[in-house]
Protein backbone atom coordinates (compact mmCIF):
# COMPACT_ATOMS: atom_id res chain seq x y z
CA UNK A 1 0.00 0.00 0.00
CA UNK A 2 1.00 3.62 -0.80
CA UNK A 3 0.20 6.92 -0.22
CA UNK A 4 -1.73 8.37 2.55
CA UNK A 5 -5.15 6.36 3.80
CA UNK A 6 -8.11 8.25 4.92
CA UNK A 7 -9.39 5.76 8.13
CA UNK A 8 -12.29 7.35 8.38
CA UNK A 9 -13.66 5.22 4.76
CA UNK A 10 -11.76 1.99 6.21
CA UNK A 11 -14.67 -0.66 6.97
CA UNK A 12 -14.19 -3.09 9.68
CA UNK A 13 -13.11 -6.15 7.39
CA UNK A 14 -10.47 -3.27 5.84
CA UNK A 15 -11.93 -2.23 2.39
CA UNK A 16 -13.14 0.87 1.54
CA UNK A 17 -16.08 1.52 0.09
CA UNK A 18 -15.41 4.34 -2.07
CA UNK A 19 -15.05 4.07 -5.70
CA UNK A 20 -17.68 1.13 -5.01
CA UNK A 21 -20.17 0.53 -8.17
CA UNK A 22 -23.08 -0.32 -5.45
CA UNK A 23 -22.64 2.34 -3.69
CA UNK A 24 -21.93 4.95 -6.65
CA UNK A 25 -25.32 3.87 -7.82
CA UNK A 26 -27.30 4.40 -4.58
CA UNK A 27 -28.10 0.22 -4.12
CA UNK A 28 -25.71 0.40 -0.83
CA UNK A 29 -24.58 3.18 1.38
CA UNK A 30 -21.70 1.81 2.42
CA UNK A 31 -20.88 -0.40 5.80
CA UNK A 32 -20.06 2.49 7.82
CA UNK A 33 -22.95 4.94 6.88
CA UNK A 34 -24.91 1.92 6.97
CA UNK A 35 -23.79 0.69 10.08
CA UNK A 36 -22.98 -3.14 8.72
CA UNK A 37 -26.54 -3.34 7.50
CA UNK A 38 -25.66 -3.51 4.14
CA UNK A 39 -28.13 -5.36 1.11
CA UNK A 40 -24.95 -7.73 1.05
CA UNK A 41 -26.47 -9.26 4.31
CA UNK A 42 -30.39 -8.32 4.07
CA UNK A 43 -30.97 -11.83 4.69
CA UNK A 44 -29.06 -12.52 7.43
CA UNK A 45 -28.79 -9.07 8.66
CA UNK A 46 -25.92 -7.24 9.81
CA UNK A 47 -22.54 -7.90 8.61
CA UNK A 48 -20.71 -10.08 11.13
CA UNK A 49 -17.44 -9.07 10.58
CA UNK A 50 -18.55 -5.22 11.43
CA UNK A 51 -20.96 -6.29 14.11
CA UNK A 52 -17.66 -8.12 16.13
CA UNK A 53 -15.18 -5.22 15.04
CA UNK A 54 -17.98 -2.51 17.14
CA UNK A 55 -18.59 -5.08 19.91
CA UNK A 56 -14.70 -4.96 20.06
CA UNK A 57 -14.68 -0.90 20.45
CA UNK A 58 -12.49 -1.61 17.37
CA UNK A 59 -12.79 0.42 13.83
CA UNK A 60 -11.40 -2.33 11.88
CA UNK A 61 -10.35 -5.98 12.64
CA UNK A 62 -6.21 -4.93 12.46
CA UNK A 63 -6.62 -2.64 15.55
CA UNK A 64 -8.91 -5.20 18.27
CA UNK A 65 -7.36 -5.91 21.12
CA UNK A 66 -7.79 -9.73 20.31
CA UNK A 67 -5.85 -9.33 16.74
CA UNK A 68 -5.41 -11.51 15.24
CA UNK A 69 -8.47 -13.92 16.71
CA UNK A 70 -9.27 -17.37 15.52
CA UNK A 71 -12.26 -16.01 14.00
CA UNK A 72 -11.20 -13.27 11.19
CA UNK A 73 -9.87 -15.79 8.62
CA UNK A 74 -13.64 -17.80 8.75
CA UNK A 75 -14.89 -14.24 8.49
CA UNK A 76 -13.12 -12.57 6.08
CA UNK A 77 -12.72 -15.53 3.73
CA UNK A 78 -12.56 -13.86 0.69
CA UNK A 79 -9.00 -12.54 1.21
CA UNK A 80 -6.71 -15.63 1.44
CA UNK A 81 -4.06 -12.82 3.00
CA UNK A 82 -6.68 -10.47 5.58
CA UNK A 83 -3.84 -11.11 8.39
CA UNK A 84 -1.06 -9.79 6.61
CA UNK A 85 -3.12 -7.23 5.30
CA UNK A 86 -4.51 -5.82 8.65
CA UNK A 87 -1.45 -5.73 10.17
CA UNK A 88 -0.45 -3.28 7.54
CA UNK A 89 -3.29 -1.53 7.38
CA UNK A 90 -3.09 -1.17 11.73
CA UNK A 91 0.64 -0.41 11.43
CA UNK A 92 -0.71 2.68 8.71
CA UNK A 93 -3.10 3.49 11.43
CA UNK A 94 -0.90 4.72 13.99
CA UNK A 95 1.29 6.56 11.37
CA UNK A 96 -2.28 8.31 10.33
CA UNK A 97 -3.23 9.05 13.92
CA UNK A 98 0.44 10.45 14.98
CA UNK A 99 -0.58 12.67 11.96
CA UNK A 100 -3.51 13.57 12.98
CA UNK A 101 -2.01 14.46 16.26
Amino acid sequence: MTGLIDFTKITACGECCEGCEKKKRGICKGCIEADGYVPEWTESGRCRVHACAREHNARFCGVCREFPCDKITSLIHWNKDIVAKMTELAERYGEWENLKN
